[in-house]
């Protein structure tokens, strides 16, 4: 339709043509459209001496048009320190430079945290003497000694000030996608791995939480996971108890008939292991250890579900049950952390939170249901995966076990409130007793 322009109250009018058919518009509606301010004069001009039939653009393929411009030739990222002394972990990228189409998602999203962190500056360069000659090919039609100067401003105007640095935000937003979506999907199957990790059953674990200052906390874990006992021992710096702590390590492995030892990987990880080993050699008995990966205990050892199921045992207790009782049963465990905390994903703290969220449980979920749970030991944070069953039914169950003993068939969870037959009928395939 028509649209009235008001220009510097000297003009009265002038009418500018939008064509709407298929989303098209005519030169001086891409003007407008795209918000270039041009002086009084010159619009007045350009409206007068352009055909409103002669040269109508789609914004859409032009912004195609352009798009493609800057991925096809050649066009790279480049980016530079701010401080080109200063020693950081981007001093791969204080000078570096690659084309758009080569570029990792690896280096996009490290590029995107120093950028973030105002350590790197980053640009994308692109041809423009060759994008700006299309353009005013495009807009351009007829050479006019009057208009033609006033034209190839509005040109370039428009490139510098509104079309590049949109084109440049829309291409850094899609190479982030893309990098965010490959990472999430490394993270997922990453975490599939460890989580299809097969169980060590059937042993009684002793956890070991190693620390210099404070001490290694340890932990005795029955078959069932049940906490037998607990106790904090110091066999490194600064206090080097390393004879007292072999005395109570053996009491404990033949008061509780201990097979075998979870060693965390964190700090002091190594001198427990020294320890261990020279302890070990001492024994008439087998008793073997593992090092274990203990990223994530901290997290949940702090956590409001560790409070509820140990609520005596202290921040570094709660840690040692749970480095014993991932050898047992890793999916029954790692389930309780969330699984940005677990280690085994890159710049996860960078991406979507809500992508990564959804995907991360989808992968959980999928594992819990692939493998199925024991309805008497389950906990809460476990069942609450299975299909059918929410939190609050899974809080549900464990009442009712609590209150009732042990479930003796599966019909049994029909008594559980809140636990209609829809619900049972999607649970109990993957419930085992």
């Amino acid at each position: 339709g028509r649209r009235k322009i008001w220009i510097d109250n000297r003009f009265l009018y002038v009418f500018t043509w939008l064509w709407h058919s298929y989303g098209e518009i005519s030169i001086m509606g891409l003007m407008y459209a795209i918000g270039v301010q041009v002086v009084d004069i010159i619009g007045v001009v350009f409206y007068l001496l352009m055909p409103l039939n002669r040269e109508i653009i789609c914004i859409y393929w032009l912004k195609f048009l352009l798009g493609v411009l800057f991925w096809a030739a050649g066009i790279g990222i480049f980016d530079t320190a701010k401080n080109a002394e200063e020693k950081t972990v981007y001093e791969n990228y204080y000078d570096f430079s690659t084309v758009l189409s080569k570029v990792s998602g690896y280096q996009t999203l490290a590029i995107n945290r120093g950028e973030k962190e105002k350590i790197l500056t980053v640009k994308i360069e692109a041809p423009e003497d060759d994008i700006l000659r299309y353009l005013r090919k495009k807009v351009i039609v007829k050479e006019n000694e009057y208009t033609t100067p006033y034209l190839r401003e509005v040109v370039e105007d428009s490139y510098k000030r509104l079309i590049a640095p949109a084109i440049e935000r829309e291409i850094r937003s899609e190479l982030t996608e893309t990098a965010e979506d490959g990472a999430i999907e490394v993270f997922g199957k990453n975490l599939h791995q460890l989580l299809m990790q097969p169980p060590i059953a059937g042993k009684v674990v002793l956890g070991w939480d190693p620390a210099f200052r404070t001490g290694c906390k340890l932990a005795v874990v029955d078959e069932t996971g049940k906490v037998l006992d607990t106790i904090v021992v110091f066999p490194t710096e600064p206090q080097n108890k390393v004879a007292e702590t072999k005395r109570i390590v053996k009491a404990m492995i033949e008061k509780y008939n201990i097979s075998l030892i979870s060693v965390g990987n964190g700090t002091a990880s190594r001198e427990s292991e020294l320890v261990i080993v020279d302890m070990l050699k001492e024994l008439n008995r087998p008793v073997q250890y593992i090092i274990t990966n203990e990223a994530g205990a901290s997290v949940y050892s702090a956590s409001k579900l560790a409070t509820e199921e140990f609520p005596n045992f202290d921040v570094g207790q709660r840690s040692a049950v749970s480095i014993a009782r991932r050898l047992q049963d890793p999916l029954a465990e790692l389930v309780k952390i969330d699984p940005k905390s677990i280690g085994v994903g890159q710049y996860q703290h960078d991406m979507n939170q809500k992508k990564l969220r959804e995907a991360l449980e989808n992968v959980v979920e999928d594992c819990v249901n692939n493998v199925g749970v024991d309805l008497n030991t389950a906990s809460a944070s476990l069942l609450e995966y299975v299909s059918g069953v929410s939190k609050a039914i899974a809080k549900n169950i464990v009442t009712y076990r609590e209150e009732n003993g042990r479930f003796k068939s599966r019909r049994e969870l029909l008594k559980v409130a809140k636990l209609g037959p829809k619900a049972y009928e999607q649970c109990a395939g993957f419930l085992r007793i």
